[in-house]
Protein backbone atom coordinates (compact mmCIF):
# COMPACT_ATOMS: atom_id res chain seq x y z
CA UNK A 1 0.00 0.00 0.00
CA UNK A 2 1.35 3.35 -0.95
CA UNK A 3 2.34 5.34 2.23
CA UNK A 4 -0.27 8.69 1.03
CA UNK A 5 -3.34 5.78 1.11
CA UNK A 6 -2.18 4.78 4.34
CA UNK A 7 -1.91 7.97 5.83
CA UNK A 8 -5.23 9.16 4.35
CA UNK A 9 -6.76 5.58 5.82
CA UNK A 10 -5.34 6.29 9.01
CA UNK A 11 -6.66 9.78 9.06
CA UNK A 12 -10.26 8.97 8.22
CA UNK A 13 -10.51 6.13 11.31
CA UNK A 14 -9.12 9.10 13.80
CA UNK A 15 -5.54 7.13 13.96
CA UNK A 16 -2.25 7.13 13.72
CA UNK A 17 0.12 5.37 11.18
CA UNK A 18 2.97 3.54 13.19
CA UNK A 19 5.95 1.85 11.56
CA UNK A 20 6.70 -1.26 13.69
CA UNK A 21 9.53 -2.35 11.48
CA UNK A 22 11.60 0.05 9.88
CA UNK A 23 14.45 -2.70 8.67
CA UNK A 24 11.47 -4.84 6.95
CA UNK A 25 11.50 -4.46 3.06
CA UNK A 26 8.78 -2.65 2.11
CA UNK A 27 8.70 -1.17 6.05
CA UNK A 28 5.79 -2.56 8.09
CA UNK A 29 3.58 0.04 9.31
CA UNK A 30 -0.11 -0.13 11.73
CA UNK A 31 -2.93 1.83 12.35
CA UNK A 32 -3.26 2.49 15.92
CA UNK A 33 -3.59 4.46 18.78
CA UNK A 34 -0.63 5.50 19.67
CA UNK A 35 -0.98 7.04 22.80
CA UNK A 36 -3.40 4.19 23.77
CA UNK A 37 -0.17 1.32 22.73
CA UNK A 38 2.40 4.15 24.35
CA UNK A 39 -0.23 4.04 27.82
CA UNK A 40 -0.33 0.32 28.23
CA UNK A 41 3.49 -0.28 27.05
CA UNK A 42 4.17 1.82 30.30
CA UNK A 43 1.86 -0.54 32.71
CA UNK A 44 3.49 -3.21 31.79
CA UNK A 45 6.91 -1.72 32.56
CA UNK A 46 5.70 -0.51 35.57
CA UNK A 47 4.21 -4.27 36.87
CA UNK A 48 7.06 -5.94 35.77
CA UNK A 49 9.19 -3.47 37.22
CA UNK A 50 7.22 -4.43 40.33
CA UNK A 51 8.05 -7.73 40.51
CA UNK A 52 11.96 -7.84 40.33
CA UNK A 53 13.06 -7.97 43.51
CA UNK A 54 16.21 -4.83 43.37
CA UNK A 55 18.78 -5.75 45.93
CA UNK A 56 20.41 -2.50 46.90
CA UNK A 57 23.76 -2.83 48.77
CA UNK A 58 24.80 -0.07 51.50
CA UNK A 59 28.13 0.38 52.29
CA UNK A 60 29.55 1.26 56.24
CA UNK A 61 33.26 1.89 56.46
CA UNK A 62 35.28 1.23 60.40
CA UNK A 63 38.98 1.53 60.80
CA UNK A 64 40.49 -1.63 62.60
CA UNK A 65 41.26 1.14 66.21
CA UNK A 66 37.56 2.28 66.42
CA UNK A 67 36.18 3.14 69.14
CA UNK A 68 33.53 1.10 71.72
CA UNK A 69 31.06 4.16 70.89
CA UNK A 70 31.50 4.73 67.67
CA UNK A 71 31.59 1.22 66.64
CA UNK A 72 28.24 1.03 68.41
CA UNK A 73 27.37 4.02 66.78
CA UNK A 74 28.39 2.03 62.74
CA UNK A 75 26.49 -0.66 64.14
CA UNK A 76 23.41 1.06 64.65
CA UNK A 77 23.46 2.00 60.90
CA UNK A 78 24.54 -1.43 59.75
CA UNK A 79 21.29 -3.02 61.84
CA UNK A 80 19.05 0.13 60.29
CA UNK A 81 19.92 -1.21 56.75
CA UNK A 82 19.22 -5.01 57.32
CA UNK A 83 16.05 -4.32 58.71
CA UNK A 84 15.26 -2.50 55.53
CA UNK A 85 15.79 -5.39 53.65
CA UNK A 86 19.25 -4.18 52.25
CA UNK A 87 22.29 -5.87 52.36
CA UNK A 88 25.39 -4.03 53.90
CA UNK A 89 28.83 -4.55 52.72
CA UNK A 90 31.39 -3.84 55.44
CA UNK A 91 34.93 -2.34 55.26
CA UNK A 92 37.72 -2.60 57.05
CA UNK A 93 40.40 0.39 56.00
CA UNK A 94 43.95 -0.10 57.01
CA UNK A 95 46.77 2.67 56.83
CA UNK A 96 50.76 2.96 56.77
CA UNK A 97 51.53 0.50 59.67
CA UNK A 98 48.18 -1.04 60.35
CA UNK A 99 48.62 -3.54 57.55
CA UNK A 100 51.07 -5.56 59.86
CA UNK A 101 47.74 -6.40 62.19
CA UNK A 102 45.18 -7.44 59.83
CA UNK A 103 44.00 -9.46 62.75
CA UNK A 104 42.32 -6.62 64.14
CA UNK A 105 40.48 -6.32 61.64
CA UNK A 106 38.99 -9.31 61.65
CA UNK A 107 38.41 -9.83 64.71
CA UNK A 108 36.10 -6.31 64.56
CA UNK A 109 34.07 -8.26 61.48
CA UNK A 110 33.91 -11.11 63.60
CA UNK A 111 32.39 -9.06 66.22
CA UNK A 112 29.80 -7.36 64.62
CA UNK A 113 29.06 -10.49 62.64
CA UNK A 114 27.74 -11.96 65.70
CA UNK A 115 26.22 -9.02 67.68
CA UNK A 116 23.51 -8.69 64.51
CA UNK A 117 23.64 -12.88 64.00
CA UNK A 118 19.53 -12.41 64.88
CA UNK A 119 18.91 -10.46 61.91
CA UNK A 120 21.90 -11.03 59.34
CA UNK A 121 23.95 -14.05 58.38
CA UNK A 122 27.02 -13.90 56.57
CA UNK A 123 26.90 -13.86 53.13
CA UNK A 124 30.91 -13.37 51.77
CA UNK A 125 33.01 -14.29 54.25
CA UNK A 126 35.58 -11.65 55.36
CA UNK A 127 38.65 -11.24 52.52
CA UNK A 128 41.72 -8.97 52.20
CA UNK A 129 41.75 -6.37 49.09
CA UNK A 130 44.68 -4.37 49.13
CA UNK A 131 44.38 -2.26 52.25
CA UNK A 132 41.24 -3.01 52.67
CA UNK A 133 39.17 -5.79 54.13
CA UNK A 134 35.20 -6.60 53.01
CA UNK A 135 32.80 -8.93 54.31
CA UNK A 136 28.77 -8.65 53.04
CA UNK A 137 25.96 -8.94 55.63
CA UNK A 138 22.46 -10.11 54.25
CA UNK A 139 19.08 -9.64 55.90
CA UNK A 140 17.59 -12.89 57.82
CA UNK A 141 13.59 -13.10 56.86
CA UNK A 142 12.35 -13.45 60.07
CA UNK A 143 9.12 -16.02 60.78
CA UNK A 144 6.13 -14.44 62.37
CA UNK A 145 4.36 -17.01 64.66
CA UNK A 146 0.40 -16.69 65.31
CA UNK A 147 -0.59 -15.72 68.36
CA UNK A 148 -2.45 -18.66 70.51
CA UNK A 149 -6.39 -18.61 70.58
CA UNK A 150 -7.60 -17.90 74.12
CA UNK A 151 -9.48 -20.96 75.35
CA UNK A 152 -13.35 -20.52 76.23
CA UNK A 153 -14.00 -19.58 79.83
CA UNK A 154 -14.81 -22.20 82.32
CA UNK A 155 -15.25 -22.75 86.01
CA UNK A 156 -12.59 -23.32 88.78
CA UNK A 157 -12.81 -26.86 88.30
CA UNK A 158 -12.57 -27.04 84.46
CA UNK A 159 -15.44 -27.88 83.54
CA UNK A 160 -18.32 -25.79 82.14
CA UNK A 161 -20.51 -23.70 84.64
CA UNK A 162 -24.08 -25.99 84.77
CA UNK A 163 -26.83 -23.58 83.03
CA UNK A 164 -29.20 -21.44 85.56
CA UNK A 165 -32.68 -21.93 86.07
CA UNK A 166 -35.28 -23.70 87.25
CA UNK A 167 -35.57 -26.96 84.36
CA UNK A 168 -33.38 -28.87 86.29
CA UNK A 169 -34.34 -28.00 90.14
CA UNK A 170 -38.35 -28.85 88.70
CA UNK A 171 -36.52 -32.16 87.26
CA UNK A 172 -35.20 -33.38 90.78
CA UNK A 173 -38.24 -32.12 92.48
CA UNK A 174 -40.42 -33.97 90.53
CA UNK A 175 -37.71 -36.89 90.65
CA UNK A 176 -37.97 -36.59 94.96
CA UNK A 177 -41.67 -36.74 94.76
CA UNK A 178 -42.35 -39.78 92.61
CA UNK A 179 -40.82 -42.68 93.49
CA UNK A 180 -39.94 -46.37 91.72
CA UNK A 181 -43.04 -47.52 89.95
CA UNK A 182 -45.76 -49.52 92.83
CA UNK A 183 -44.35 -47.61 95.68
CA UNK A 184 -46.80 -45.45 97.95
CA UNK A 185 -44.99 -42.67 96.77
CA UNK A 186 -46.47 -42.74 93.48
CA UNK A 187 -50.22 -42.28 94.25
CA UNK A 188 -51.01 -39.07 92.89
CA UNK A 189 -54.92 -39.44 95.34
CA UNK A 190 -54.62 -40.66 98.48
CA UNK A 191 -58.06 -40.53 99.34
CA UNK A 192 -59.62 -42.41 95.84
CA UNK A 193 -56.85 -45.27 96.16
CA UNK A 194 -57.28 -45.58 100.56
CA UNK A 195 -61.20 -46.09 99.95
CA UNK A 196 -60.23 -48.50 97.57
CA UNK A 197 -57.95 -50.58 99.96
CA UNK A 198 -60.19 -50.32 102.98
CA UNK A 199 -63.22 -51.96 100.93
CA UNK A 200 -66.04 -50.93 98.68
CA UNK A 201 -68.23 -49.96 101.81
CA UNK A 202 -65.44 -48.00 103.64
CA UNK A 203 -64.73 -46.03 100.59
CA UNK A 204 -68.63 -45.04 99.96
CA UNK A 205 -68.59 -43.88 103.60
CA UNK A 206 -66.08 -41.63 103.06
CA UNK A 207 -66.92 -40.10 99.90
CA UNK A 208 -70.26 -39.72 101.15
CA UNK A 209 -68.89 -37.96 104.69
CA UNK A 210 -66.88 -35.73 102.26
Amino acid sequence: MPTATALARAKELDLDLVEVAPQADPPVVRIMDFGKWKYEQDVRAKESRKKQSQVIVKEMKFRPKISDHDFSIKKGHVERFLEEGDKVKVTIMFRGREMAHTELGAKLLDRLARELGEISQVEAAPKQDGRNMTMVLSPVKRIVKPAPKEPHQRGSSGERPAPSGGSSGVASEDRSKVGPPGAPGNVPVAGSVAGEAAGNGAGEVEKAGA
